[in-house]
């Protein structure tokens, strides 16, 4: 019988993901009310995108034959002190789900779990390009917090965050691309 140990810890991460939905939905409802779409839309994509981790995870565990739950989240914080917030609390959370996706990637390999380990290496590559993508973002609105028509000119300009097409080596979604 295989060693459940790394079907766990992804069963454990997932609840990580969908969190991260929600507070970029969260960022992106503060940015729409403030009437920055360029900033509201990043945010949408954003919150789409870590949905789709998570259902990518539910999906790997569905593949393996392996129990995939589905958990409820505290809600993020909807309210921030400026607009530079939404993007420090983003970085952070990027950074932070770097660590555990790196810490899944230990599980795995202690398991011998090769194909979990193997399923990971498309989120690891994932977050160097997502903490890039914070990172930049958020030099770019301390720089003109005071200025957000310069903000939203610089997304339109860069198209930071827009993704361009689907990365074919990404992992399948649970439910296909809804």
């Amino acid at each position: 019988m295989p060693d459940k140990t790394f079907a766990r810890a992804l069963n454990d991460h997932v609840p990580n993901e969908f969190a991260a939905s929600q507070a970029y939905l969260a960022a992106a409802i503060y940015y729409d009310d403030l009437t920055m779409p360029r900033m509201a839309a990043f945010f949408y994509r954003q919150a789409i995108e870590e949905r789709n981790h998570a259902l990518m995870i539910i999906q790997y565990l569905l593949d393996i034959s392996e129990e995939a739950t589905i958990p409820g989240v505290p809600a993020p914080a909807a309210r921030f002190a400026d607009l530079v917030e939404p993007v420090k609390i983003a970085l952070s959370q990027e950074r932070k789900v770097t660590e555990q996706f790196s810490e899944l990637t230990s599980i795995a390999r202690a398991a011998n779990d090769f194909q979990g380990e193997q399923f990971l290496q498309w989120f690891l590559k994932e977050q160097v390009e997502e903490v890039s993508l914070m990172s930049d973002l958020l030099t770019v609105v301390e720089r003109a917090k005071d200025r957000p028509m310069d903000i939203e000119e610089f997304l339109a300009r860069e198209g930071l965050g827009d993704g361009g097409d689907e990365d074919p080596g990404a992992p399948p979604t649970a439910g296909g691309s809804v």
